[in-house]
């Protein structure tokens, strides 16, 4: 291929300006952005403490019903090995779709029973419903997240960091957009959550996809500046929260709120365009440095691939199932469910985030029986939405930080961070004075900053090849833990201390009337309980510490240096980042002269 020069000026900057926007949007910072977005509106499973109240009040609910159509929630949220066996299978934009659909339907049926639009549903259908609703997360969880991940090998920690503290963000944010829509009407809170998180991923399906890992020296530097945008609209909400609990805010300045946090939104697309502008001059300057020159392009000859799986004899992973390769080489799926760092993570935040999903799922209740006014129960959902996206980022980016520098372990982190979990608990179990802001505080901050971690931690000992399924095999544990102090112990003793007050006052509970408790002893022996079990599984994780010391002592990341080391041969570095020299002579254009050729007849 003779690369030649086109005539006309106007026309050169005219198609180097296509070639930019064309450059930007296929770019993976792009996808980065893009991949904010979708996380900003995918965390409407926080926001069930802002309706659960009207449902039970509609539905006749006790709390124990109510605590297992949260557990369904959590179930689904949280169970995504389906989403991840499909993402093995199919690209991206199939995973976002399948999501999109399922949230419209599982979300639009629960608007629907609860504005009485068709009959009451039995419980075991708005228990489908909510798992439904709530497993769609997954798909985008692992359709795009888990593409980040993979297309920033060597970021993962900063990456998770960032995308799952948006997810703890977007309770907040969708808050903010549920005032300046619909001021406080819960039913069309509901709808809003059908409809929003439906359209957002349906937009960037083109986007989403898997990328050349190809080395960028401005890469972190990028995701520090996605973090400080990020801060700033956590700050930004932050403020708000407090000034709307203060002044009674009017239609106009909820819409003004809202504008602000989307103008936040769309700032990190300016900082992808910058870097990308950067990365376009420098292959501006590579061109021109080969505008003498014929580039010749030649395509590598075709190796047959034949995957291993073909070569294996059957049932070979069922053999080798006890028999694991070194940690942080490529687990296969069973062999990372039956081994024995699977199963301490799996016990280790099982108690620690159940605990705090048994919080988050039980702050409407908590709020109404400590005599809290309604306007506190939406304040407690945003502080548990901002510290949870404060939690993610810190762990995030601080463990990436202290595990380079000083070969810190991710799993001691895990484990200070379960163990501070407890404070919480025992503020709500004690009923302090106030308690349950910081509560929220404390909720929303340890239960953010335990996901990233167990990302990452999962990524580190059981390699990438398979992550979009070992990512969802070890987020399990969440809906194990909330069934167990959720429904079993929280519901369960809720419900006793309910009908115990109700006999005091000589009253029966009628059937399909809901079944409310008041004061602080609805939830103390529960929350003693859910204390104990936590610090337990603090103990769990110090014994992961201590199996993965020597690895976490090693450099994790060697393997990834090594297949980037091994790519530059095909990659032609500049002063700001690295452009793969292919992508070069396929896309730009060439300003020489045609009689100009570094040897007579050498084109293709």
């Amino acid at each position: 291929m003779v690369l030649t020069e086109k005539a006309g000026g106007h026309s050169w900057k005219e198609k180097g300006m296509k070639s930019f926007v064309l450059d930007v949007l296929s770019s993976r910072l792009f996808m980065v952005f893009a991949t904010l977005i979708i996380m900003s509106v995918n965390g409407s499973g926080y926001m069930f403490g802002l309706y659960s109240n009207d449902i039970k009040s509609i539905m006749g609910y006790d709390q124990t019903t109510l605590n297992l159509l949260s557990f369904f929630k959590d179930l689904g949220g949280n169970l995504g090995i389906l989403s991840g066996l499909i993402y093995e299978v199919v690209p991206p934009w199939v995973v976002l779709s399948i999501g999109s659909a399922m949230n419209f339907f599982g979300i639009f049926m629960i608007w629907l029973s609860v504005t009485g639009r068709t009959g009451k549903p039995q419980v075991w259908q708005m228990c489908l419903y909510m798992w439904i609703a709530a497993n769609s997360q997954s798909f985008p969880n692992t359709g795009a997240l888990v593409t980040c991940v993979k297309n920033f090998p060597e970021s993962r920690g900063s990456v998770l960091g960032l995308l799952k503290g948006f997810i703890g963000l977007s309770g907040a944010i969708m808050t903010q957009y549920y005032h300046a829509f619909y001021r406080n009407d819960v039913k069309a809170l509901i709808l809003m959550l059908a409809w929003l998180p439906t359209i957002i991923p349906l937009i960037f399906l083109r986007t989403i996809r898997i990328m050349k890992v190809v080395p960028m020296a401005r890469e972190l530097k990028s995701f520090y500046r996605f973090l400080y945008i990020a801060l700033g609209l956590a700050g930004f909400i932050m403020i708000m929260i407090i000034l709307q609990n203060k002044v009674r805010f009017t239609r106009i300045e909820y819409i003004g709120s809202a504008f602000v946090v989307l103008v936040f939104l769309l700032l990190p697309l300016g900082i992808v365009i910058k870097e990308e502008s950067i990365v376009w001059n420098s292959k501006e300057q590579a061109s021109n440095t080969h505008s003498q020159l014929n580039v010749v392009t030649e395509n590598p000859p075709a190796v047959a691939a034949t995957p291993a799986e073909a070569t294996e004899a059957p049932f070979v992973c069922i053999k080798n199932m006890f028999n694991p390769p070194d940690r942080g080489e490529d687990y296969t799926i069973l062999q990372a469910i039956f081994s024995i760092d699977m199963l301490i993570i799996f016990v280790a935040t099982a108690c620690g985030t159940g605990g705090a999903l048994t919080v988050i799922d039980n702050l409407g209740q908590l709020g109404k029986s400590w005599g809290y006014p309604t306007n506190s129960i939406s304040t407690f959902i945003s502080l548990v939405s901002i510290w949870n996206f404060l939690g993610r980022v810190l762990a995030g980016y601080l463990s990436e930080i202290v595990l380079t520098k000083y070969s810190f372990p991710r799993p001691l982190m895990l484990t200070f961070v379960i163990l501070l979990s407890c404070v919480g608990h025992l503020l709500i179990a004690f009923a302090v004075p106030n308690s349950l802001y910081f509560a929220s505080v404390m909720t929303g901050f340890c239960l953010g900053a335990q996901l990233p971690l167990l990302c990452a931690i999962i990524s580190e000992l059981f390699g990438l090849k398979r992550y979009s399924t070992m990512y969802n095999v070890g987020s399990v544990s969440s809906p194990v833990g909330s069934y167990i102090f959720n429904v079993r112990v929280a519901g369960h003793l809720y419900d006793k201390e309910a009908l115990k007050q109700m006999e005091a006052l000589g009253l029966t509970r009628k059937p399909g009337k809901d079944l409310t408790c008041s004061g602080a002893k609805c939830y103390r022996l529960a929350f003693l309980i859910i204390t104990a079990a936590t610090l337990f599984g603090s103990i769990v994780s110090l014994i992961l510490v201590f199996r993965t010391r020597t690895f976490y002592r090693s450099d994790i990341y060697k393997k990834f240096k090594d297949e980037v080391v091994e790519s530059q041969i095909d990659v032609a570095p500049t002063g700001n980042g690295a452009v793969p020299l292919r992508e070069i002579e396929d896309k730009a254009t060439v300003s020489a002269p045609e009689n100009t050729a570094l040897s007579a007849g050498s084109s293709i």
